[in-house]
């Protein structure tokens, strides 16, 4: 191995780490609600990939390594942090791990998102209003 592909190594090893270690401290150390956890967990695009591939079904880390094209320390790692925040739940069945979707926080998630449409739909009404007012006034 070249010398410049083993510092590449090094170096990606070392971002490893670190990017592990502020996830898991960032993780206990949070005081924000359970919803900022799931955001802030779900925003690293492997792990959205994870929950939208989840979102279909259970997968074993094999399929989700697969299907994903990405290596199985990364799909392991990026599991562990979804199970830390309470987003996926995980079973044993002979050698392999089965993991799937916990609904809460998504609920709790659709709830928030929710809201927003109720407000648009809100102020989407009150400008037709306006609207329709003012196209009366033209006439």
């Amino acid at each position: 191995m070249s010398r410049f592909l083993r510092q590449m190594n090094a170096e990606k090893n070392i971002i490893y780490t670190l990017t592990r270690i502020y996830t898991s401290v960032y993780i206990e150390t949070m005081n924000t609600s359970a919803m900022q956890l799931t955001l802030f967990t779900i925003s690293e695009p492997n792990r959205f990939n994870i929950v939208e591939l989840l979102k279909q079904g259970s997968r074993s880390v094999s399929d989700i390594v697969e299907t994903l094209g990405i290596g199985q320390p990364q799909v392991s790692r990026h599991l562990r942090i979804l199970s830390e925040a309470g987003l996926v739940k995980v079973r044993k069945n002979a050698q392999q791990r089965i993991y799937s979707l916990e609904a809460q926080p998504f609920q709790e998630l659709d709830v928030w998102l929710d809201s927003f449409s109720r407000l648009w739909e809100e102020r989407l009404d009150k400008f037709e209003d306006y609207m329709s007012d003012f196209n009366g006034k033209e006439s």
